[in-house]
């Protein structure tokens, strides 16, 4: 005959009726007044929040930029030296073919890091970008990413035509109405949002 196997015997559950519920930690009941107050202010806060629009500068006549007249403020970005230098192109030269009028080249200093960064390769670039004809700004902000430098800019003081090949720099560029953006390809410059430029 085998061993009779034990079998553990539990209490048997009491009914429901009797079983106390638990009170949530998030429940209402449980939260004091300071925090039901300062949730109160919080959402006071939120809707009376007003939205603040910024205030379009007074040469823009809807899209149309009234402040670029010649001569012209050309931002230059990193890449559009680069491609410039591939193509061969003269920098100045190039510039007052595609807008037929004389032109100020700008080159930042976070573009000038830029170029020092990416070492020997661009040395071309660099040499061309430290020409004492172009103008040079100093940045004050932290970092060398150029692209939010020029961007920065370009929002506080639209007299600037941005200089680039960069994609994602042209797309942040059309968002910003009256800021004209200038390309180089084909052996030639192009010019897009420029009120009355040459077909190109």
């Amino acid at each position: 005959m085998g061993v009779a196997k034990r079998t553990r015997k539990f209490a048997t559950a009491p009914p429901l009726q009797y079983v106390k519920r638990m009170i949530g930690k998030n429940d209402e009941r449980r939260k004091t007044e300071v925090q039901k107050k300062q949730e109160l202010e919080l959402q006071k806060k939120k809707e009376a929040a007003v939205r603040e629009i910024p205030q379009m500068p007074s040469s823009m006549f809807f899209q149309h930029n009234e402040a670029l007249v010649p001569p012209y403020n050309v931002l230059v970005d990193t890449n559009f030296l680069s491609r410039t230098v591939g193509a061969k192109l003269p920098l100045m030269e190039t510039a007052m073919d595609c807008l037929f009028a004389s032109v100020n080249i700008i080159i930042t200093s976070c573009v000038m890091a830029e170029l020092e960064k990416l070492g020997p390769k661009y040395r071309v670039a660099l040499m061309i970008a430290r020409d004492e004809r172009w103008t040079r700004l100093t940045c004050d902000h932290k970092g060398t990413y150029a692209d939010d430098c020029i961007v920065e800019r370009i929002q506080k003081h639209r007299i600037y035509i941005v200089a680039t090949n960069d994609r994602d720099l042209k797309r942040r560029i059309r968002k910003v109405p009256g800021v004209p953006i200038m390309s180089c390809g084909k052996g030639k410059y192009a010019i897009e949002r420029l009120p009355g430029a040459p077909a190109s």
